[in-house]
């Protein structure tokens, strides 16, 4: 299992602070949240991606994913999202990242419509990230809270550049047992969010382990090399307990609650 952060816990750290946290720390890689809020985003230019990149070359971490914000089943027209996909994937191939997380952002759209809606847009995106050898990948979120709605559609898109990441907490709250989550998930996969929360009223985030999200449940299905990543949500609560002083600790929790089993 190989280990990630997510900067969403780690709001407006500079690079520098990021790279040294996750060395510091034991962690193989880092996502990175791609907001005009943050250090890394799209108003980027070639020079300061380059400075980014070797940076992480540096420290010995990876860039494991540019997380965006794109919501490819919201309505409107679908040039703003392509324009921003495209923009996405290109800062993850100048970065060097595998990976670029987007959102569904279905709203209350009936499901086949917003299926069918972030099925073309992705379907459009597809052939430019082959191109930049990234794939996209569809996080359960929101209107997709659900490993079944995510898969419907990656697998209506039916391109291998186009995947998923499962977070294990929206799989939770939809009532969705982890080996469902993964048995539909995992043709698409390319990494898991873990974190974990008190209840599904309070979803403020805590330390691994000290909440009620079934984490040895989603890991036992998880191949070996799988990619883990921690995302703990301190942006969004700004009173939650500071992330860096429990990366070790929860660490040391995945490894093992992911090890091989005798």
């Amino acid at each position: 299992m190989k280990l990630a952060f997510s900067t969403l816990g780690v709001p407006g750290m500079p690079v520098a602070d990021v790279v040294r946290l996750a060395a510091g720390n034991g962690y193989q890689g880092v996502e990175l949240r791609a907001h005009p809020e943050e250090p890394v985003n799209l108003g980027l230019t070639l020079p300061e991606r380059a400075a980014v990149a070797e940076e992480f070359k540096q420290g010995g971490v990876e860039i494991l994913t540019v997380a965006g914000y794109a919501r490819v089943a919201a309505e409107g027209e679908d040039e703003p999202v392509l324009t921003e996909l495209a923009g996405l994937v290109e800062l993850a191939r100048d970065l060097g990242a595998p990976y670029v997380r987007v959102f569904p952002g279905g709203g209350e759209q009936d499901p086949a419509d917003a299926d069918a809606t972030a099925a073309r847009r992705l379907g459009a995106a597809a052939p430019h990230a082959a191109d930049m050898d990234v794939r996209i990948l569809l996080e359960t979120h929101d209107s997709h809270r659900a490993g079944a709605d995510v898969a419907r559609v990656a697998g209506t898109v039916g391109h291998g550049r186009i995947g998923a990441v499962w977070d294990v907490m929206h799989t939770w709250l939809a009532g969705e047992e982890p080996l469902a989550s993964h048995a539909v998930l995992a043709p698409h996969l390319g990494y898991v969010q873990v974190k974990d929360i008190a209840s599904a009223e309070d979803t403020t985030p805590l330390a691994l382990g000290s909440g009620v999200l079934p984490l040895k449940a989603c890991l036992d299905v998880l191949d070996q090399d799988s990619w883990v990543c921690w995302e703990y949500e301190k942006r969004w609560y700004p009173g939650a307990a500071d992330l860096p002083g429990m990366l070790a600790a929860g660490r040391e929790y995945l490894l093992r609650l992911g090890a091989p089993k005798q």
